[in-house]
């Protein structure tokens, strides 16, 4: 008979998910209230980066808003990540880093969701994406020098090839990048009801069951405190939702995910692992290159999720076979981690 015994150590990153589930849930309906008493609305995108308008995706979409529809519930999933980690999983080596890097992804994105929330509704609903680029390019930064350069990390692991040793720079420059990328890529993917969530929320457990493989118990511990949240948010925002996570949760959960990867030295795994993360992103750059410089759309709306509801695909449909897509993809980068040297 198969034997498996759950350690204390495994045991105590449950525990840690269990906690931020429930904190989460106690604190959304202070969230509500305070969202629906000082009008928390999402204005709707209804222009792209090049200031062209949306048609396809503002008619997709102006039945959520012809309701009050709150923004910035994200917030609960900082405050939760943030208390549990620092009563109960505050360590220098191991989760310092991914707290900071979710704490400064939800910085950027708080400010993007206040000028979108509070603004006077002229102009973009939100930061312009330079500065928001920039922004979010300062935190990875700052926190690849202190990978880099305090945690004395000087190499990359390359699946099945070993290890790929690096200057202090442009470890620096790989840290950055994975969080500016991965951070983009969730507030694209961050556009449909429950599709941001609960690809991210595979993601961390995949990233969590590495770091769990390699010892790293402390950062296990954080990536399923990161799942407990996601769950108590998935409960909430699955079709129809009752609110919208905002750029303070799409931020904070990228940049986290990019620093969880960087620590689990498995940064090659993340395109796989978040692949349709990368899927939805390059949809988005493909659509704006290929409307720059040919004047033509291949997608009917860019990112993908909204080609496809302009397909005919329902919101649940596409949301649900996405986190099945996810699920595999979670399956798949778990295996290579484990066949390809990483663990």
């Amino acid at each position: 008979m198969f034997n498996f015994n759950i350690s204390g150590e495994m045991f105590y990153g449950l525990i840690l998910a269990l906690g931020s589930f429930l904190l989460a849930m106690f604190l959304t309906p202070i969230y509500t209230h305070f969202a629906y008493k000082y009008k928390f609305w999402k204005k709707q995108k209804k222009t792209a980066v090049d200031g062209k308008a949306l048609p396809v995706m503002t008619k997709l979409h102006e039945h959520k808003f012809k309701r009050a529809f709150p923004t910035m519930a994200g917030i609960i999933g900082v405050i939760a990540v943030a208390v549990v980690t620092y009563v109960c999983n505050w360590d220098r080596g191991q989760t310092w880093l991914p707290l900071f890097g979710f704490l400064g992804g939800s910085f950027v994105g708080l400010i993007d969701d206040m000028i979108n929330v509070f603004g006077d509704g002229h102009g973009a609903a939100g930061l312009r994406a330079p500065v928001k680029f920039a922004m979010i390019t300062a935190v990875g930064l700052l926190l690849g020098w202190y990978f880099a350069v305090k945690l004395g990390w000087s190499s990359i692991h390359i699946p099945f090839v070993g290890e790929w040793m690096l200057p202090w720079w442009i470890m620096m420059a790989v840290f950055a990048f994975a969080v500016v990328a991965t951070s983009n890529a969730v507030n694209i993917s961050d556009g449909l009801d429950g599709l941001a969530g609960g690809i991210c929320m595979l993601a961390y457990g995949a990233f969590g069951v590495i770091a769990m493989f390699q010892g790293q118990w402390m950062l296990f511990g954080f990536c399923m405190t990161v799942v407990g949240w996601l769950l108590s948010y998935v409960w909430f925002n699955v079709p129809p939702a009752r609110f919208m996570m905002g750029d303070v949760g799409s931020f904070a959960l990228g940049a986290g995910l990019g620093v969880v990867a960087m620590m689990t030295n498995s940064f090659f795994l993340l395109p796989i692992i978040g692949g349709l993360l990368v899927v939805e992103a390059g949809s988005s750059l493909l659509q704006m290159i290929s409307k720059k410089f040919f004047g033509k759309k291949i997608f009917i709306s860019a990112p993908i999720h909204h080609h496809l509801e302009a397909k005919g695909w329902g919101e649940a449909k596409i949301v649900m076979r996405f986190w099945v897509i996810a699920g595999v993809l979670a399956l798949i980068g778990v295996f290579l981690a484990t066949t390809g040297g990483i663990v």
